[in-house]
């Protein structure tokens, strides 16, 4: 086996950092999406509402997407990142007064604060790129997520502990995550990404594609719309999960169970993920991920037994893993180094953009449309046939068009 080349013994050293990063910090989501939404039915004034803390999250990723990627792209990927680490921090703590006060509004807010932290995880899969070279960049991004499997087990477990460990419910959760996020800069330092190269005055009558010229290339059109309705169907589902099985007769201990089976998935495979796209190509994996979203539902809909939720919550990770990866993948091919931070930055808000509106989605279809539990869940399963439709309509055009117009990029 020969050594790693230089720039990929550098790429490696930053994906260690970068593993290190989401399994611990990472750790922060698993625990804020499984009792978010039960802290927001305490909380909210209608029931309707009660998962608005994790659409106002996934709005906060939304929203920061577009800035948080001019900030690395100006000041480098370690500013950016331990930038988010501080609104998560911040984010945890504003949260954690809102259920010391019992206030909505103040619980939404510090939700609202923490999505600035997502949006700059979300941006740890395209740091893993940036000194890898192209061979090694699907594995980059794969071990990256990977982290996500240490999240995962560390997570619901530390959530199980907190939830309970104060008088006022979840405000212990949400202590444990401020102090989480305080250790990110710390982990950040060990980063060796140089900063993107700013335009010259040369360079800057031709500084790569517009947006437009961007999301016009059919390869990253789809890699777009198949990242954002991996992302969106995944978080649709999963953001209902905890309601629907302490609706149907199960406890918080379940529900936390069920949810770390499904991040287990999300994660596991990204050992191998970036092995697959590479032997079989990126369009294969991403479809393959599209069919398995498509079985999650299918299970779902078979009932509302124990073993349902996990099959269900289990396929949807492994599903999300291989459409959100294949779509990074992709969408990191298909971008010039000087269209980095454009593109980047436009994915998340597109993807984010999706996101959001099926957190919102959620809430409603689980507690407001159906008398019942079961019945809202079916409806939260039913939902994501258009979604699958979209992106498998979009992922054939692409694998049927013609390779020279590939090519040309038109």
């Amino acid at each position: 086996m020969t050594a790693p080349s230089a720039p990929d013994a550098r790429a490696r050293r930053n994906v260690t950092v970068l593993i290190l990063a989401n399994a611990l910090l990472g750790a922060q989501m698993p625990m804020i999406f499984t009792i978010g939404g039960l802290a927001g039915q305490q909380l909210a004034p209608n029931p309707c509402l009660a998962t608005m803390p994790i659409s106002m999250i996934v709005l906060g990723s939304m929203l920061s997407a577009t800035p948080v990627s001019g900030v690395m792209q100006r000041y480098g990927r370690r500013t950016g990142f331990s930038i988010g680490a501080g609104f998560g921090a911040l984010g945890a703590l504003v949260a954690a007064i809102g259920l010391f006060q019992q206030s909505f509004a103040i619980f939404l807010l510090g939700s609202l604060f923490t999505g600035t932290y997502m949006s700059t995880q979300g941006f740890f899969r395209f740091a893993a790129t940036d000194t890898a070279s192209p061979e090694f960049q699907p594995k980059a991004i794969s071990y990256v997520m990977a982290g996500g499997l240490i999240a995962a087990l560390l997570g619901p477990q530390l959530g199980k502990l907190t939830n309970d460990a104060l008088l006022v419910p979840f405000m212990g959760t949400y202590l444990l995550v401020m102090a989480l996020n305080l250790a990110g800069p710390i982990l950040f330092s060990f980063l060796d990404i140089p900063r993107p190269e700013q335009p010259s005055a040369s360079a800057a009558v031709a500084p790569g594609r517009t947006r437009w010229q961007l999301l016009s290339t059919p390869r990253i059109a789809v890699a777009v719309i198949c990242g954002m309705v991996s992302y969106a169907l995944m978080n649709l589902v999963m953001t209902s999960t905890p309601l629907a099985v302490v609706g149907c007769g199960f406890d918080k201990s379940n529900a936390a169970d069920v949810v770390s089976a499904h991040v287990l998935a999300m994660y596991i495979p990204s050992f191998f993920t970036g092995h697959l796209i590479a032997r079989f190509g990126v369009e294969k994996i991403m479809g393959a991920g599209l069919l398995i979203l498509a079985g999650a539902g299918a299970v779902a809909l078979q009932g509302v037994q124990l073993e349902n939720f996990f099959g269900a919550l289990i396929l949807l990770g492994l599903g999300w893993n291989f459409g959100f990866i294949g779509a990074t993948t992709l969408l990191a091919q298909s971008h010039t180094p000087a269209e980095r931070g454009r593109m980047q930055g436009l994915n998340d808000l597109i993807v984010f953009g999706g996101v959001t509106c099926a957190s919102l989605a959620s809430g409603g279809l689980m507690n407001c449309s159906a008398a019942s539990a079961e019945a809202g869940w079916s409806a939260v399963n039913l939902a994501m046939a258009p979604l699958l439709v979209l992106a498998g309509g979009a992922l054939i055009w692409l694998v049927l068009r013609p390779k020279e117009d590939e090519a040309a990029g038109t």
